[in-house]
């Protein structure tokens, strides 16, 4: 019966760092059974910590289970939106956080990697060796890199770089956006909050990815290698190798679809867009 046996066996690393300029670390994971997922916090003053937890458990029931359906998935985005949005005041009130990672799930007999995204951290999937992200950034940066108007490497460093569309919270009505990829043996999938992807471009997180053949190695190896580019904000990675599955699959489908006062416009911090013109962004450069 669906549901009742994991449909991805898998082997896990994580790792996770305040970096090193934050006095703590807003970032939460949640890596067992079958949800692999990374919050990325957002408000300061521990406000972020605290609406990045609260997201991460609103899933850990369902983790329990050795499958997800996309119908769950969309309950717990749901029941996690709720919360975060009744955080009092003191303690997260207006903070939000980013989302993304993969659940194990099921269908018609085949393994596949459920993946949800909300923000700007990011879900990679490494097969016969080649690194691919799958999630799309929500941002105001990949919007002008999708439209033509910067290049991937101009994004990287853009000054609007950490303002994000989408979030769980901080007066985001944002959706997620959820894929179903097929899973085969030997997948390996990289889930990481942006101060991952500040710090190493994907060419270099390829490079570790291929040369550490445990997930606990290179999870960790990835968020040393941040902080050793300067580590300038958190950083978390979760590592998941697919040891084995129930099956072979078809074709991959495509995505589908507060206050300020604790804000501040330091330009590694993850900042929702809508609250951008309260904040004072630098000029840029000729």
């Amino acid at each position: 019966m669906p549901g009742q046996v994991a449909p991805i066996q898998v082997s896990v690393g994580a790792a996770t760092d305040a970096g090193r300029r934050r006095p703590s670390n807003e970032d939460a994971f949640l890596a067992s059974g079958s949800l692999y997922l990374v919050a990325d916090g957002m408000g300061g003053h521990a406000a972020g910590e605290i609406a990045s937890a609260t997201v991460i458990d609103a899933f850990t029931a369902l983790a329990a289970k050795p499958s997800a359906t996309l119908d769950e998935l969309r309950a717990c985005v749901a029941s996690a939106t709720t919360r975060v949005q009744s955080l009092p005041e003191g303690a997260g009130a207006g903070a939000g956080t980013t989302l993304s990672g993969v659940a194990l799930a099921e269908l018609d007999g085949n393994a596949y990697w459920l993946l949800l995204n909300l923000g700007d951290s990011r879900t990679y999937r490494m097969a016969g060796g080649i690194l691919e992200q799958i999630s799309v950034d929500h941002s105001v940066v990949q919007e002008l890199v999708s439209s033509g108007e910067l290049t991937p490497a101009q994004a990287a460093v853009h000054k609007q770089r950490n303002v994000i569309t989408r979030a769980i919270g901080a007066g985001s009505v944002g959706e997620p956006d959820y894929w179903m990829l097929p899973a085969a043996p030997g997948d390996r999938i990289l889930v990481c909050s942006d101060g991952l992807t500040g710090e190493l471009d994907d060419e270099r997180i390829g490079e570790v990815l291929a040369a550490e053949s445990e997930p606990q190695a290179a999870a960790t190896r990835l968020v040393h290698e941040a902080l050793l580019q300067g580590g300038r904000d958190n950083v978390t990675t979760v590592v998941v190798d697919a040891l084995s599955t129930i099956g072979l699959a078809g074709d991959e489908t495509l995505p589908g679809g507060s206050p300020a006062n604790s804000l501040t416009a330091d330009f590694d911090d993850t900042i929702p867009r809508g609250l951008v013109p309260r904040l004072a962004l630098p000029t840029e450069a000729a």
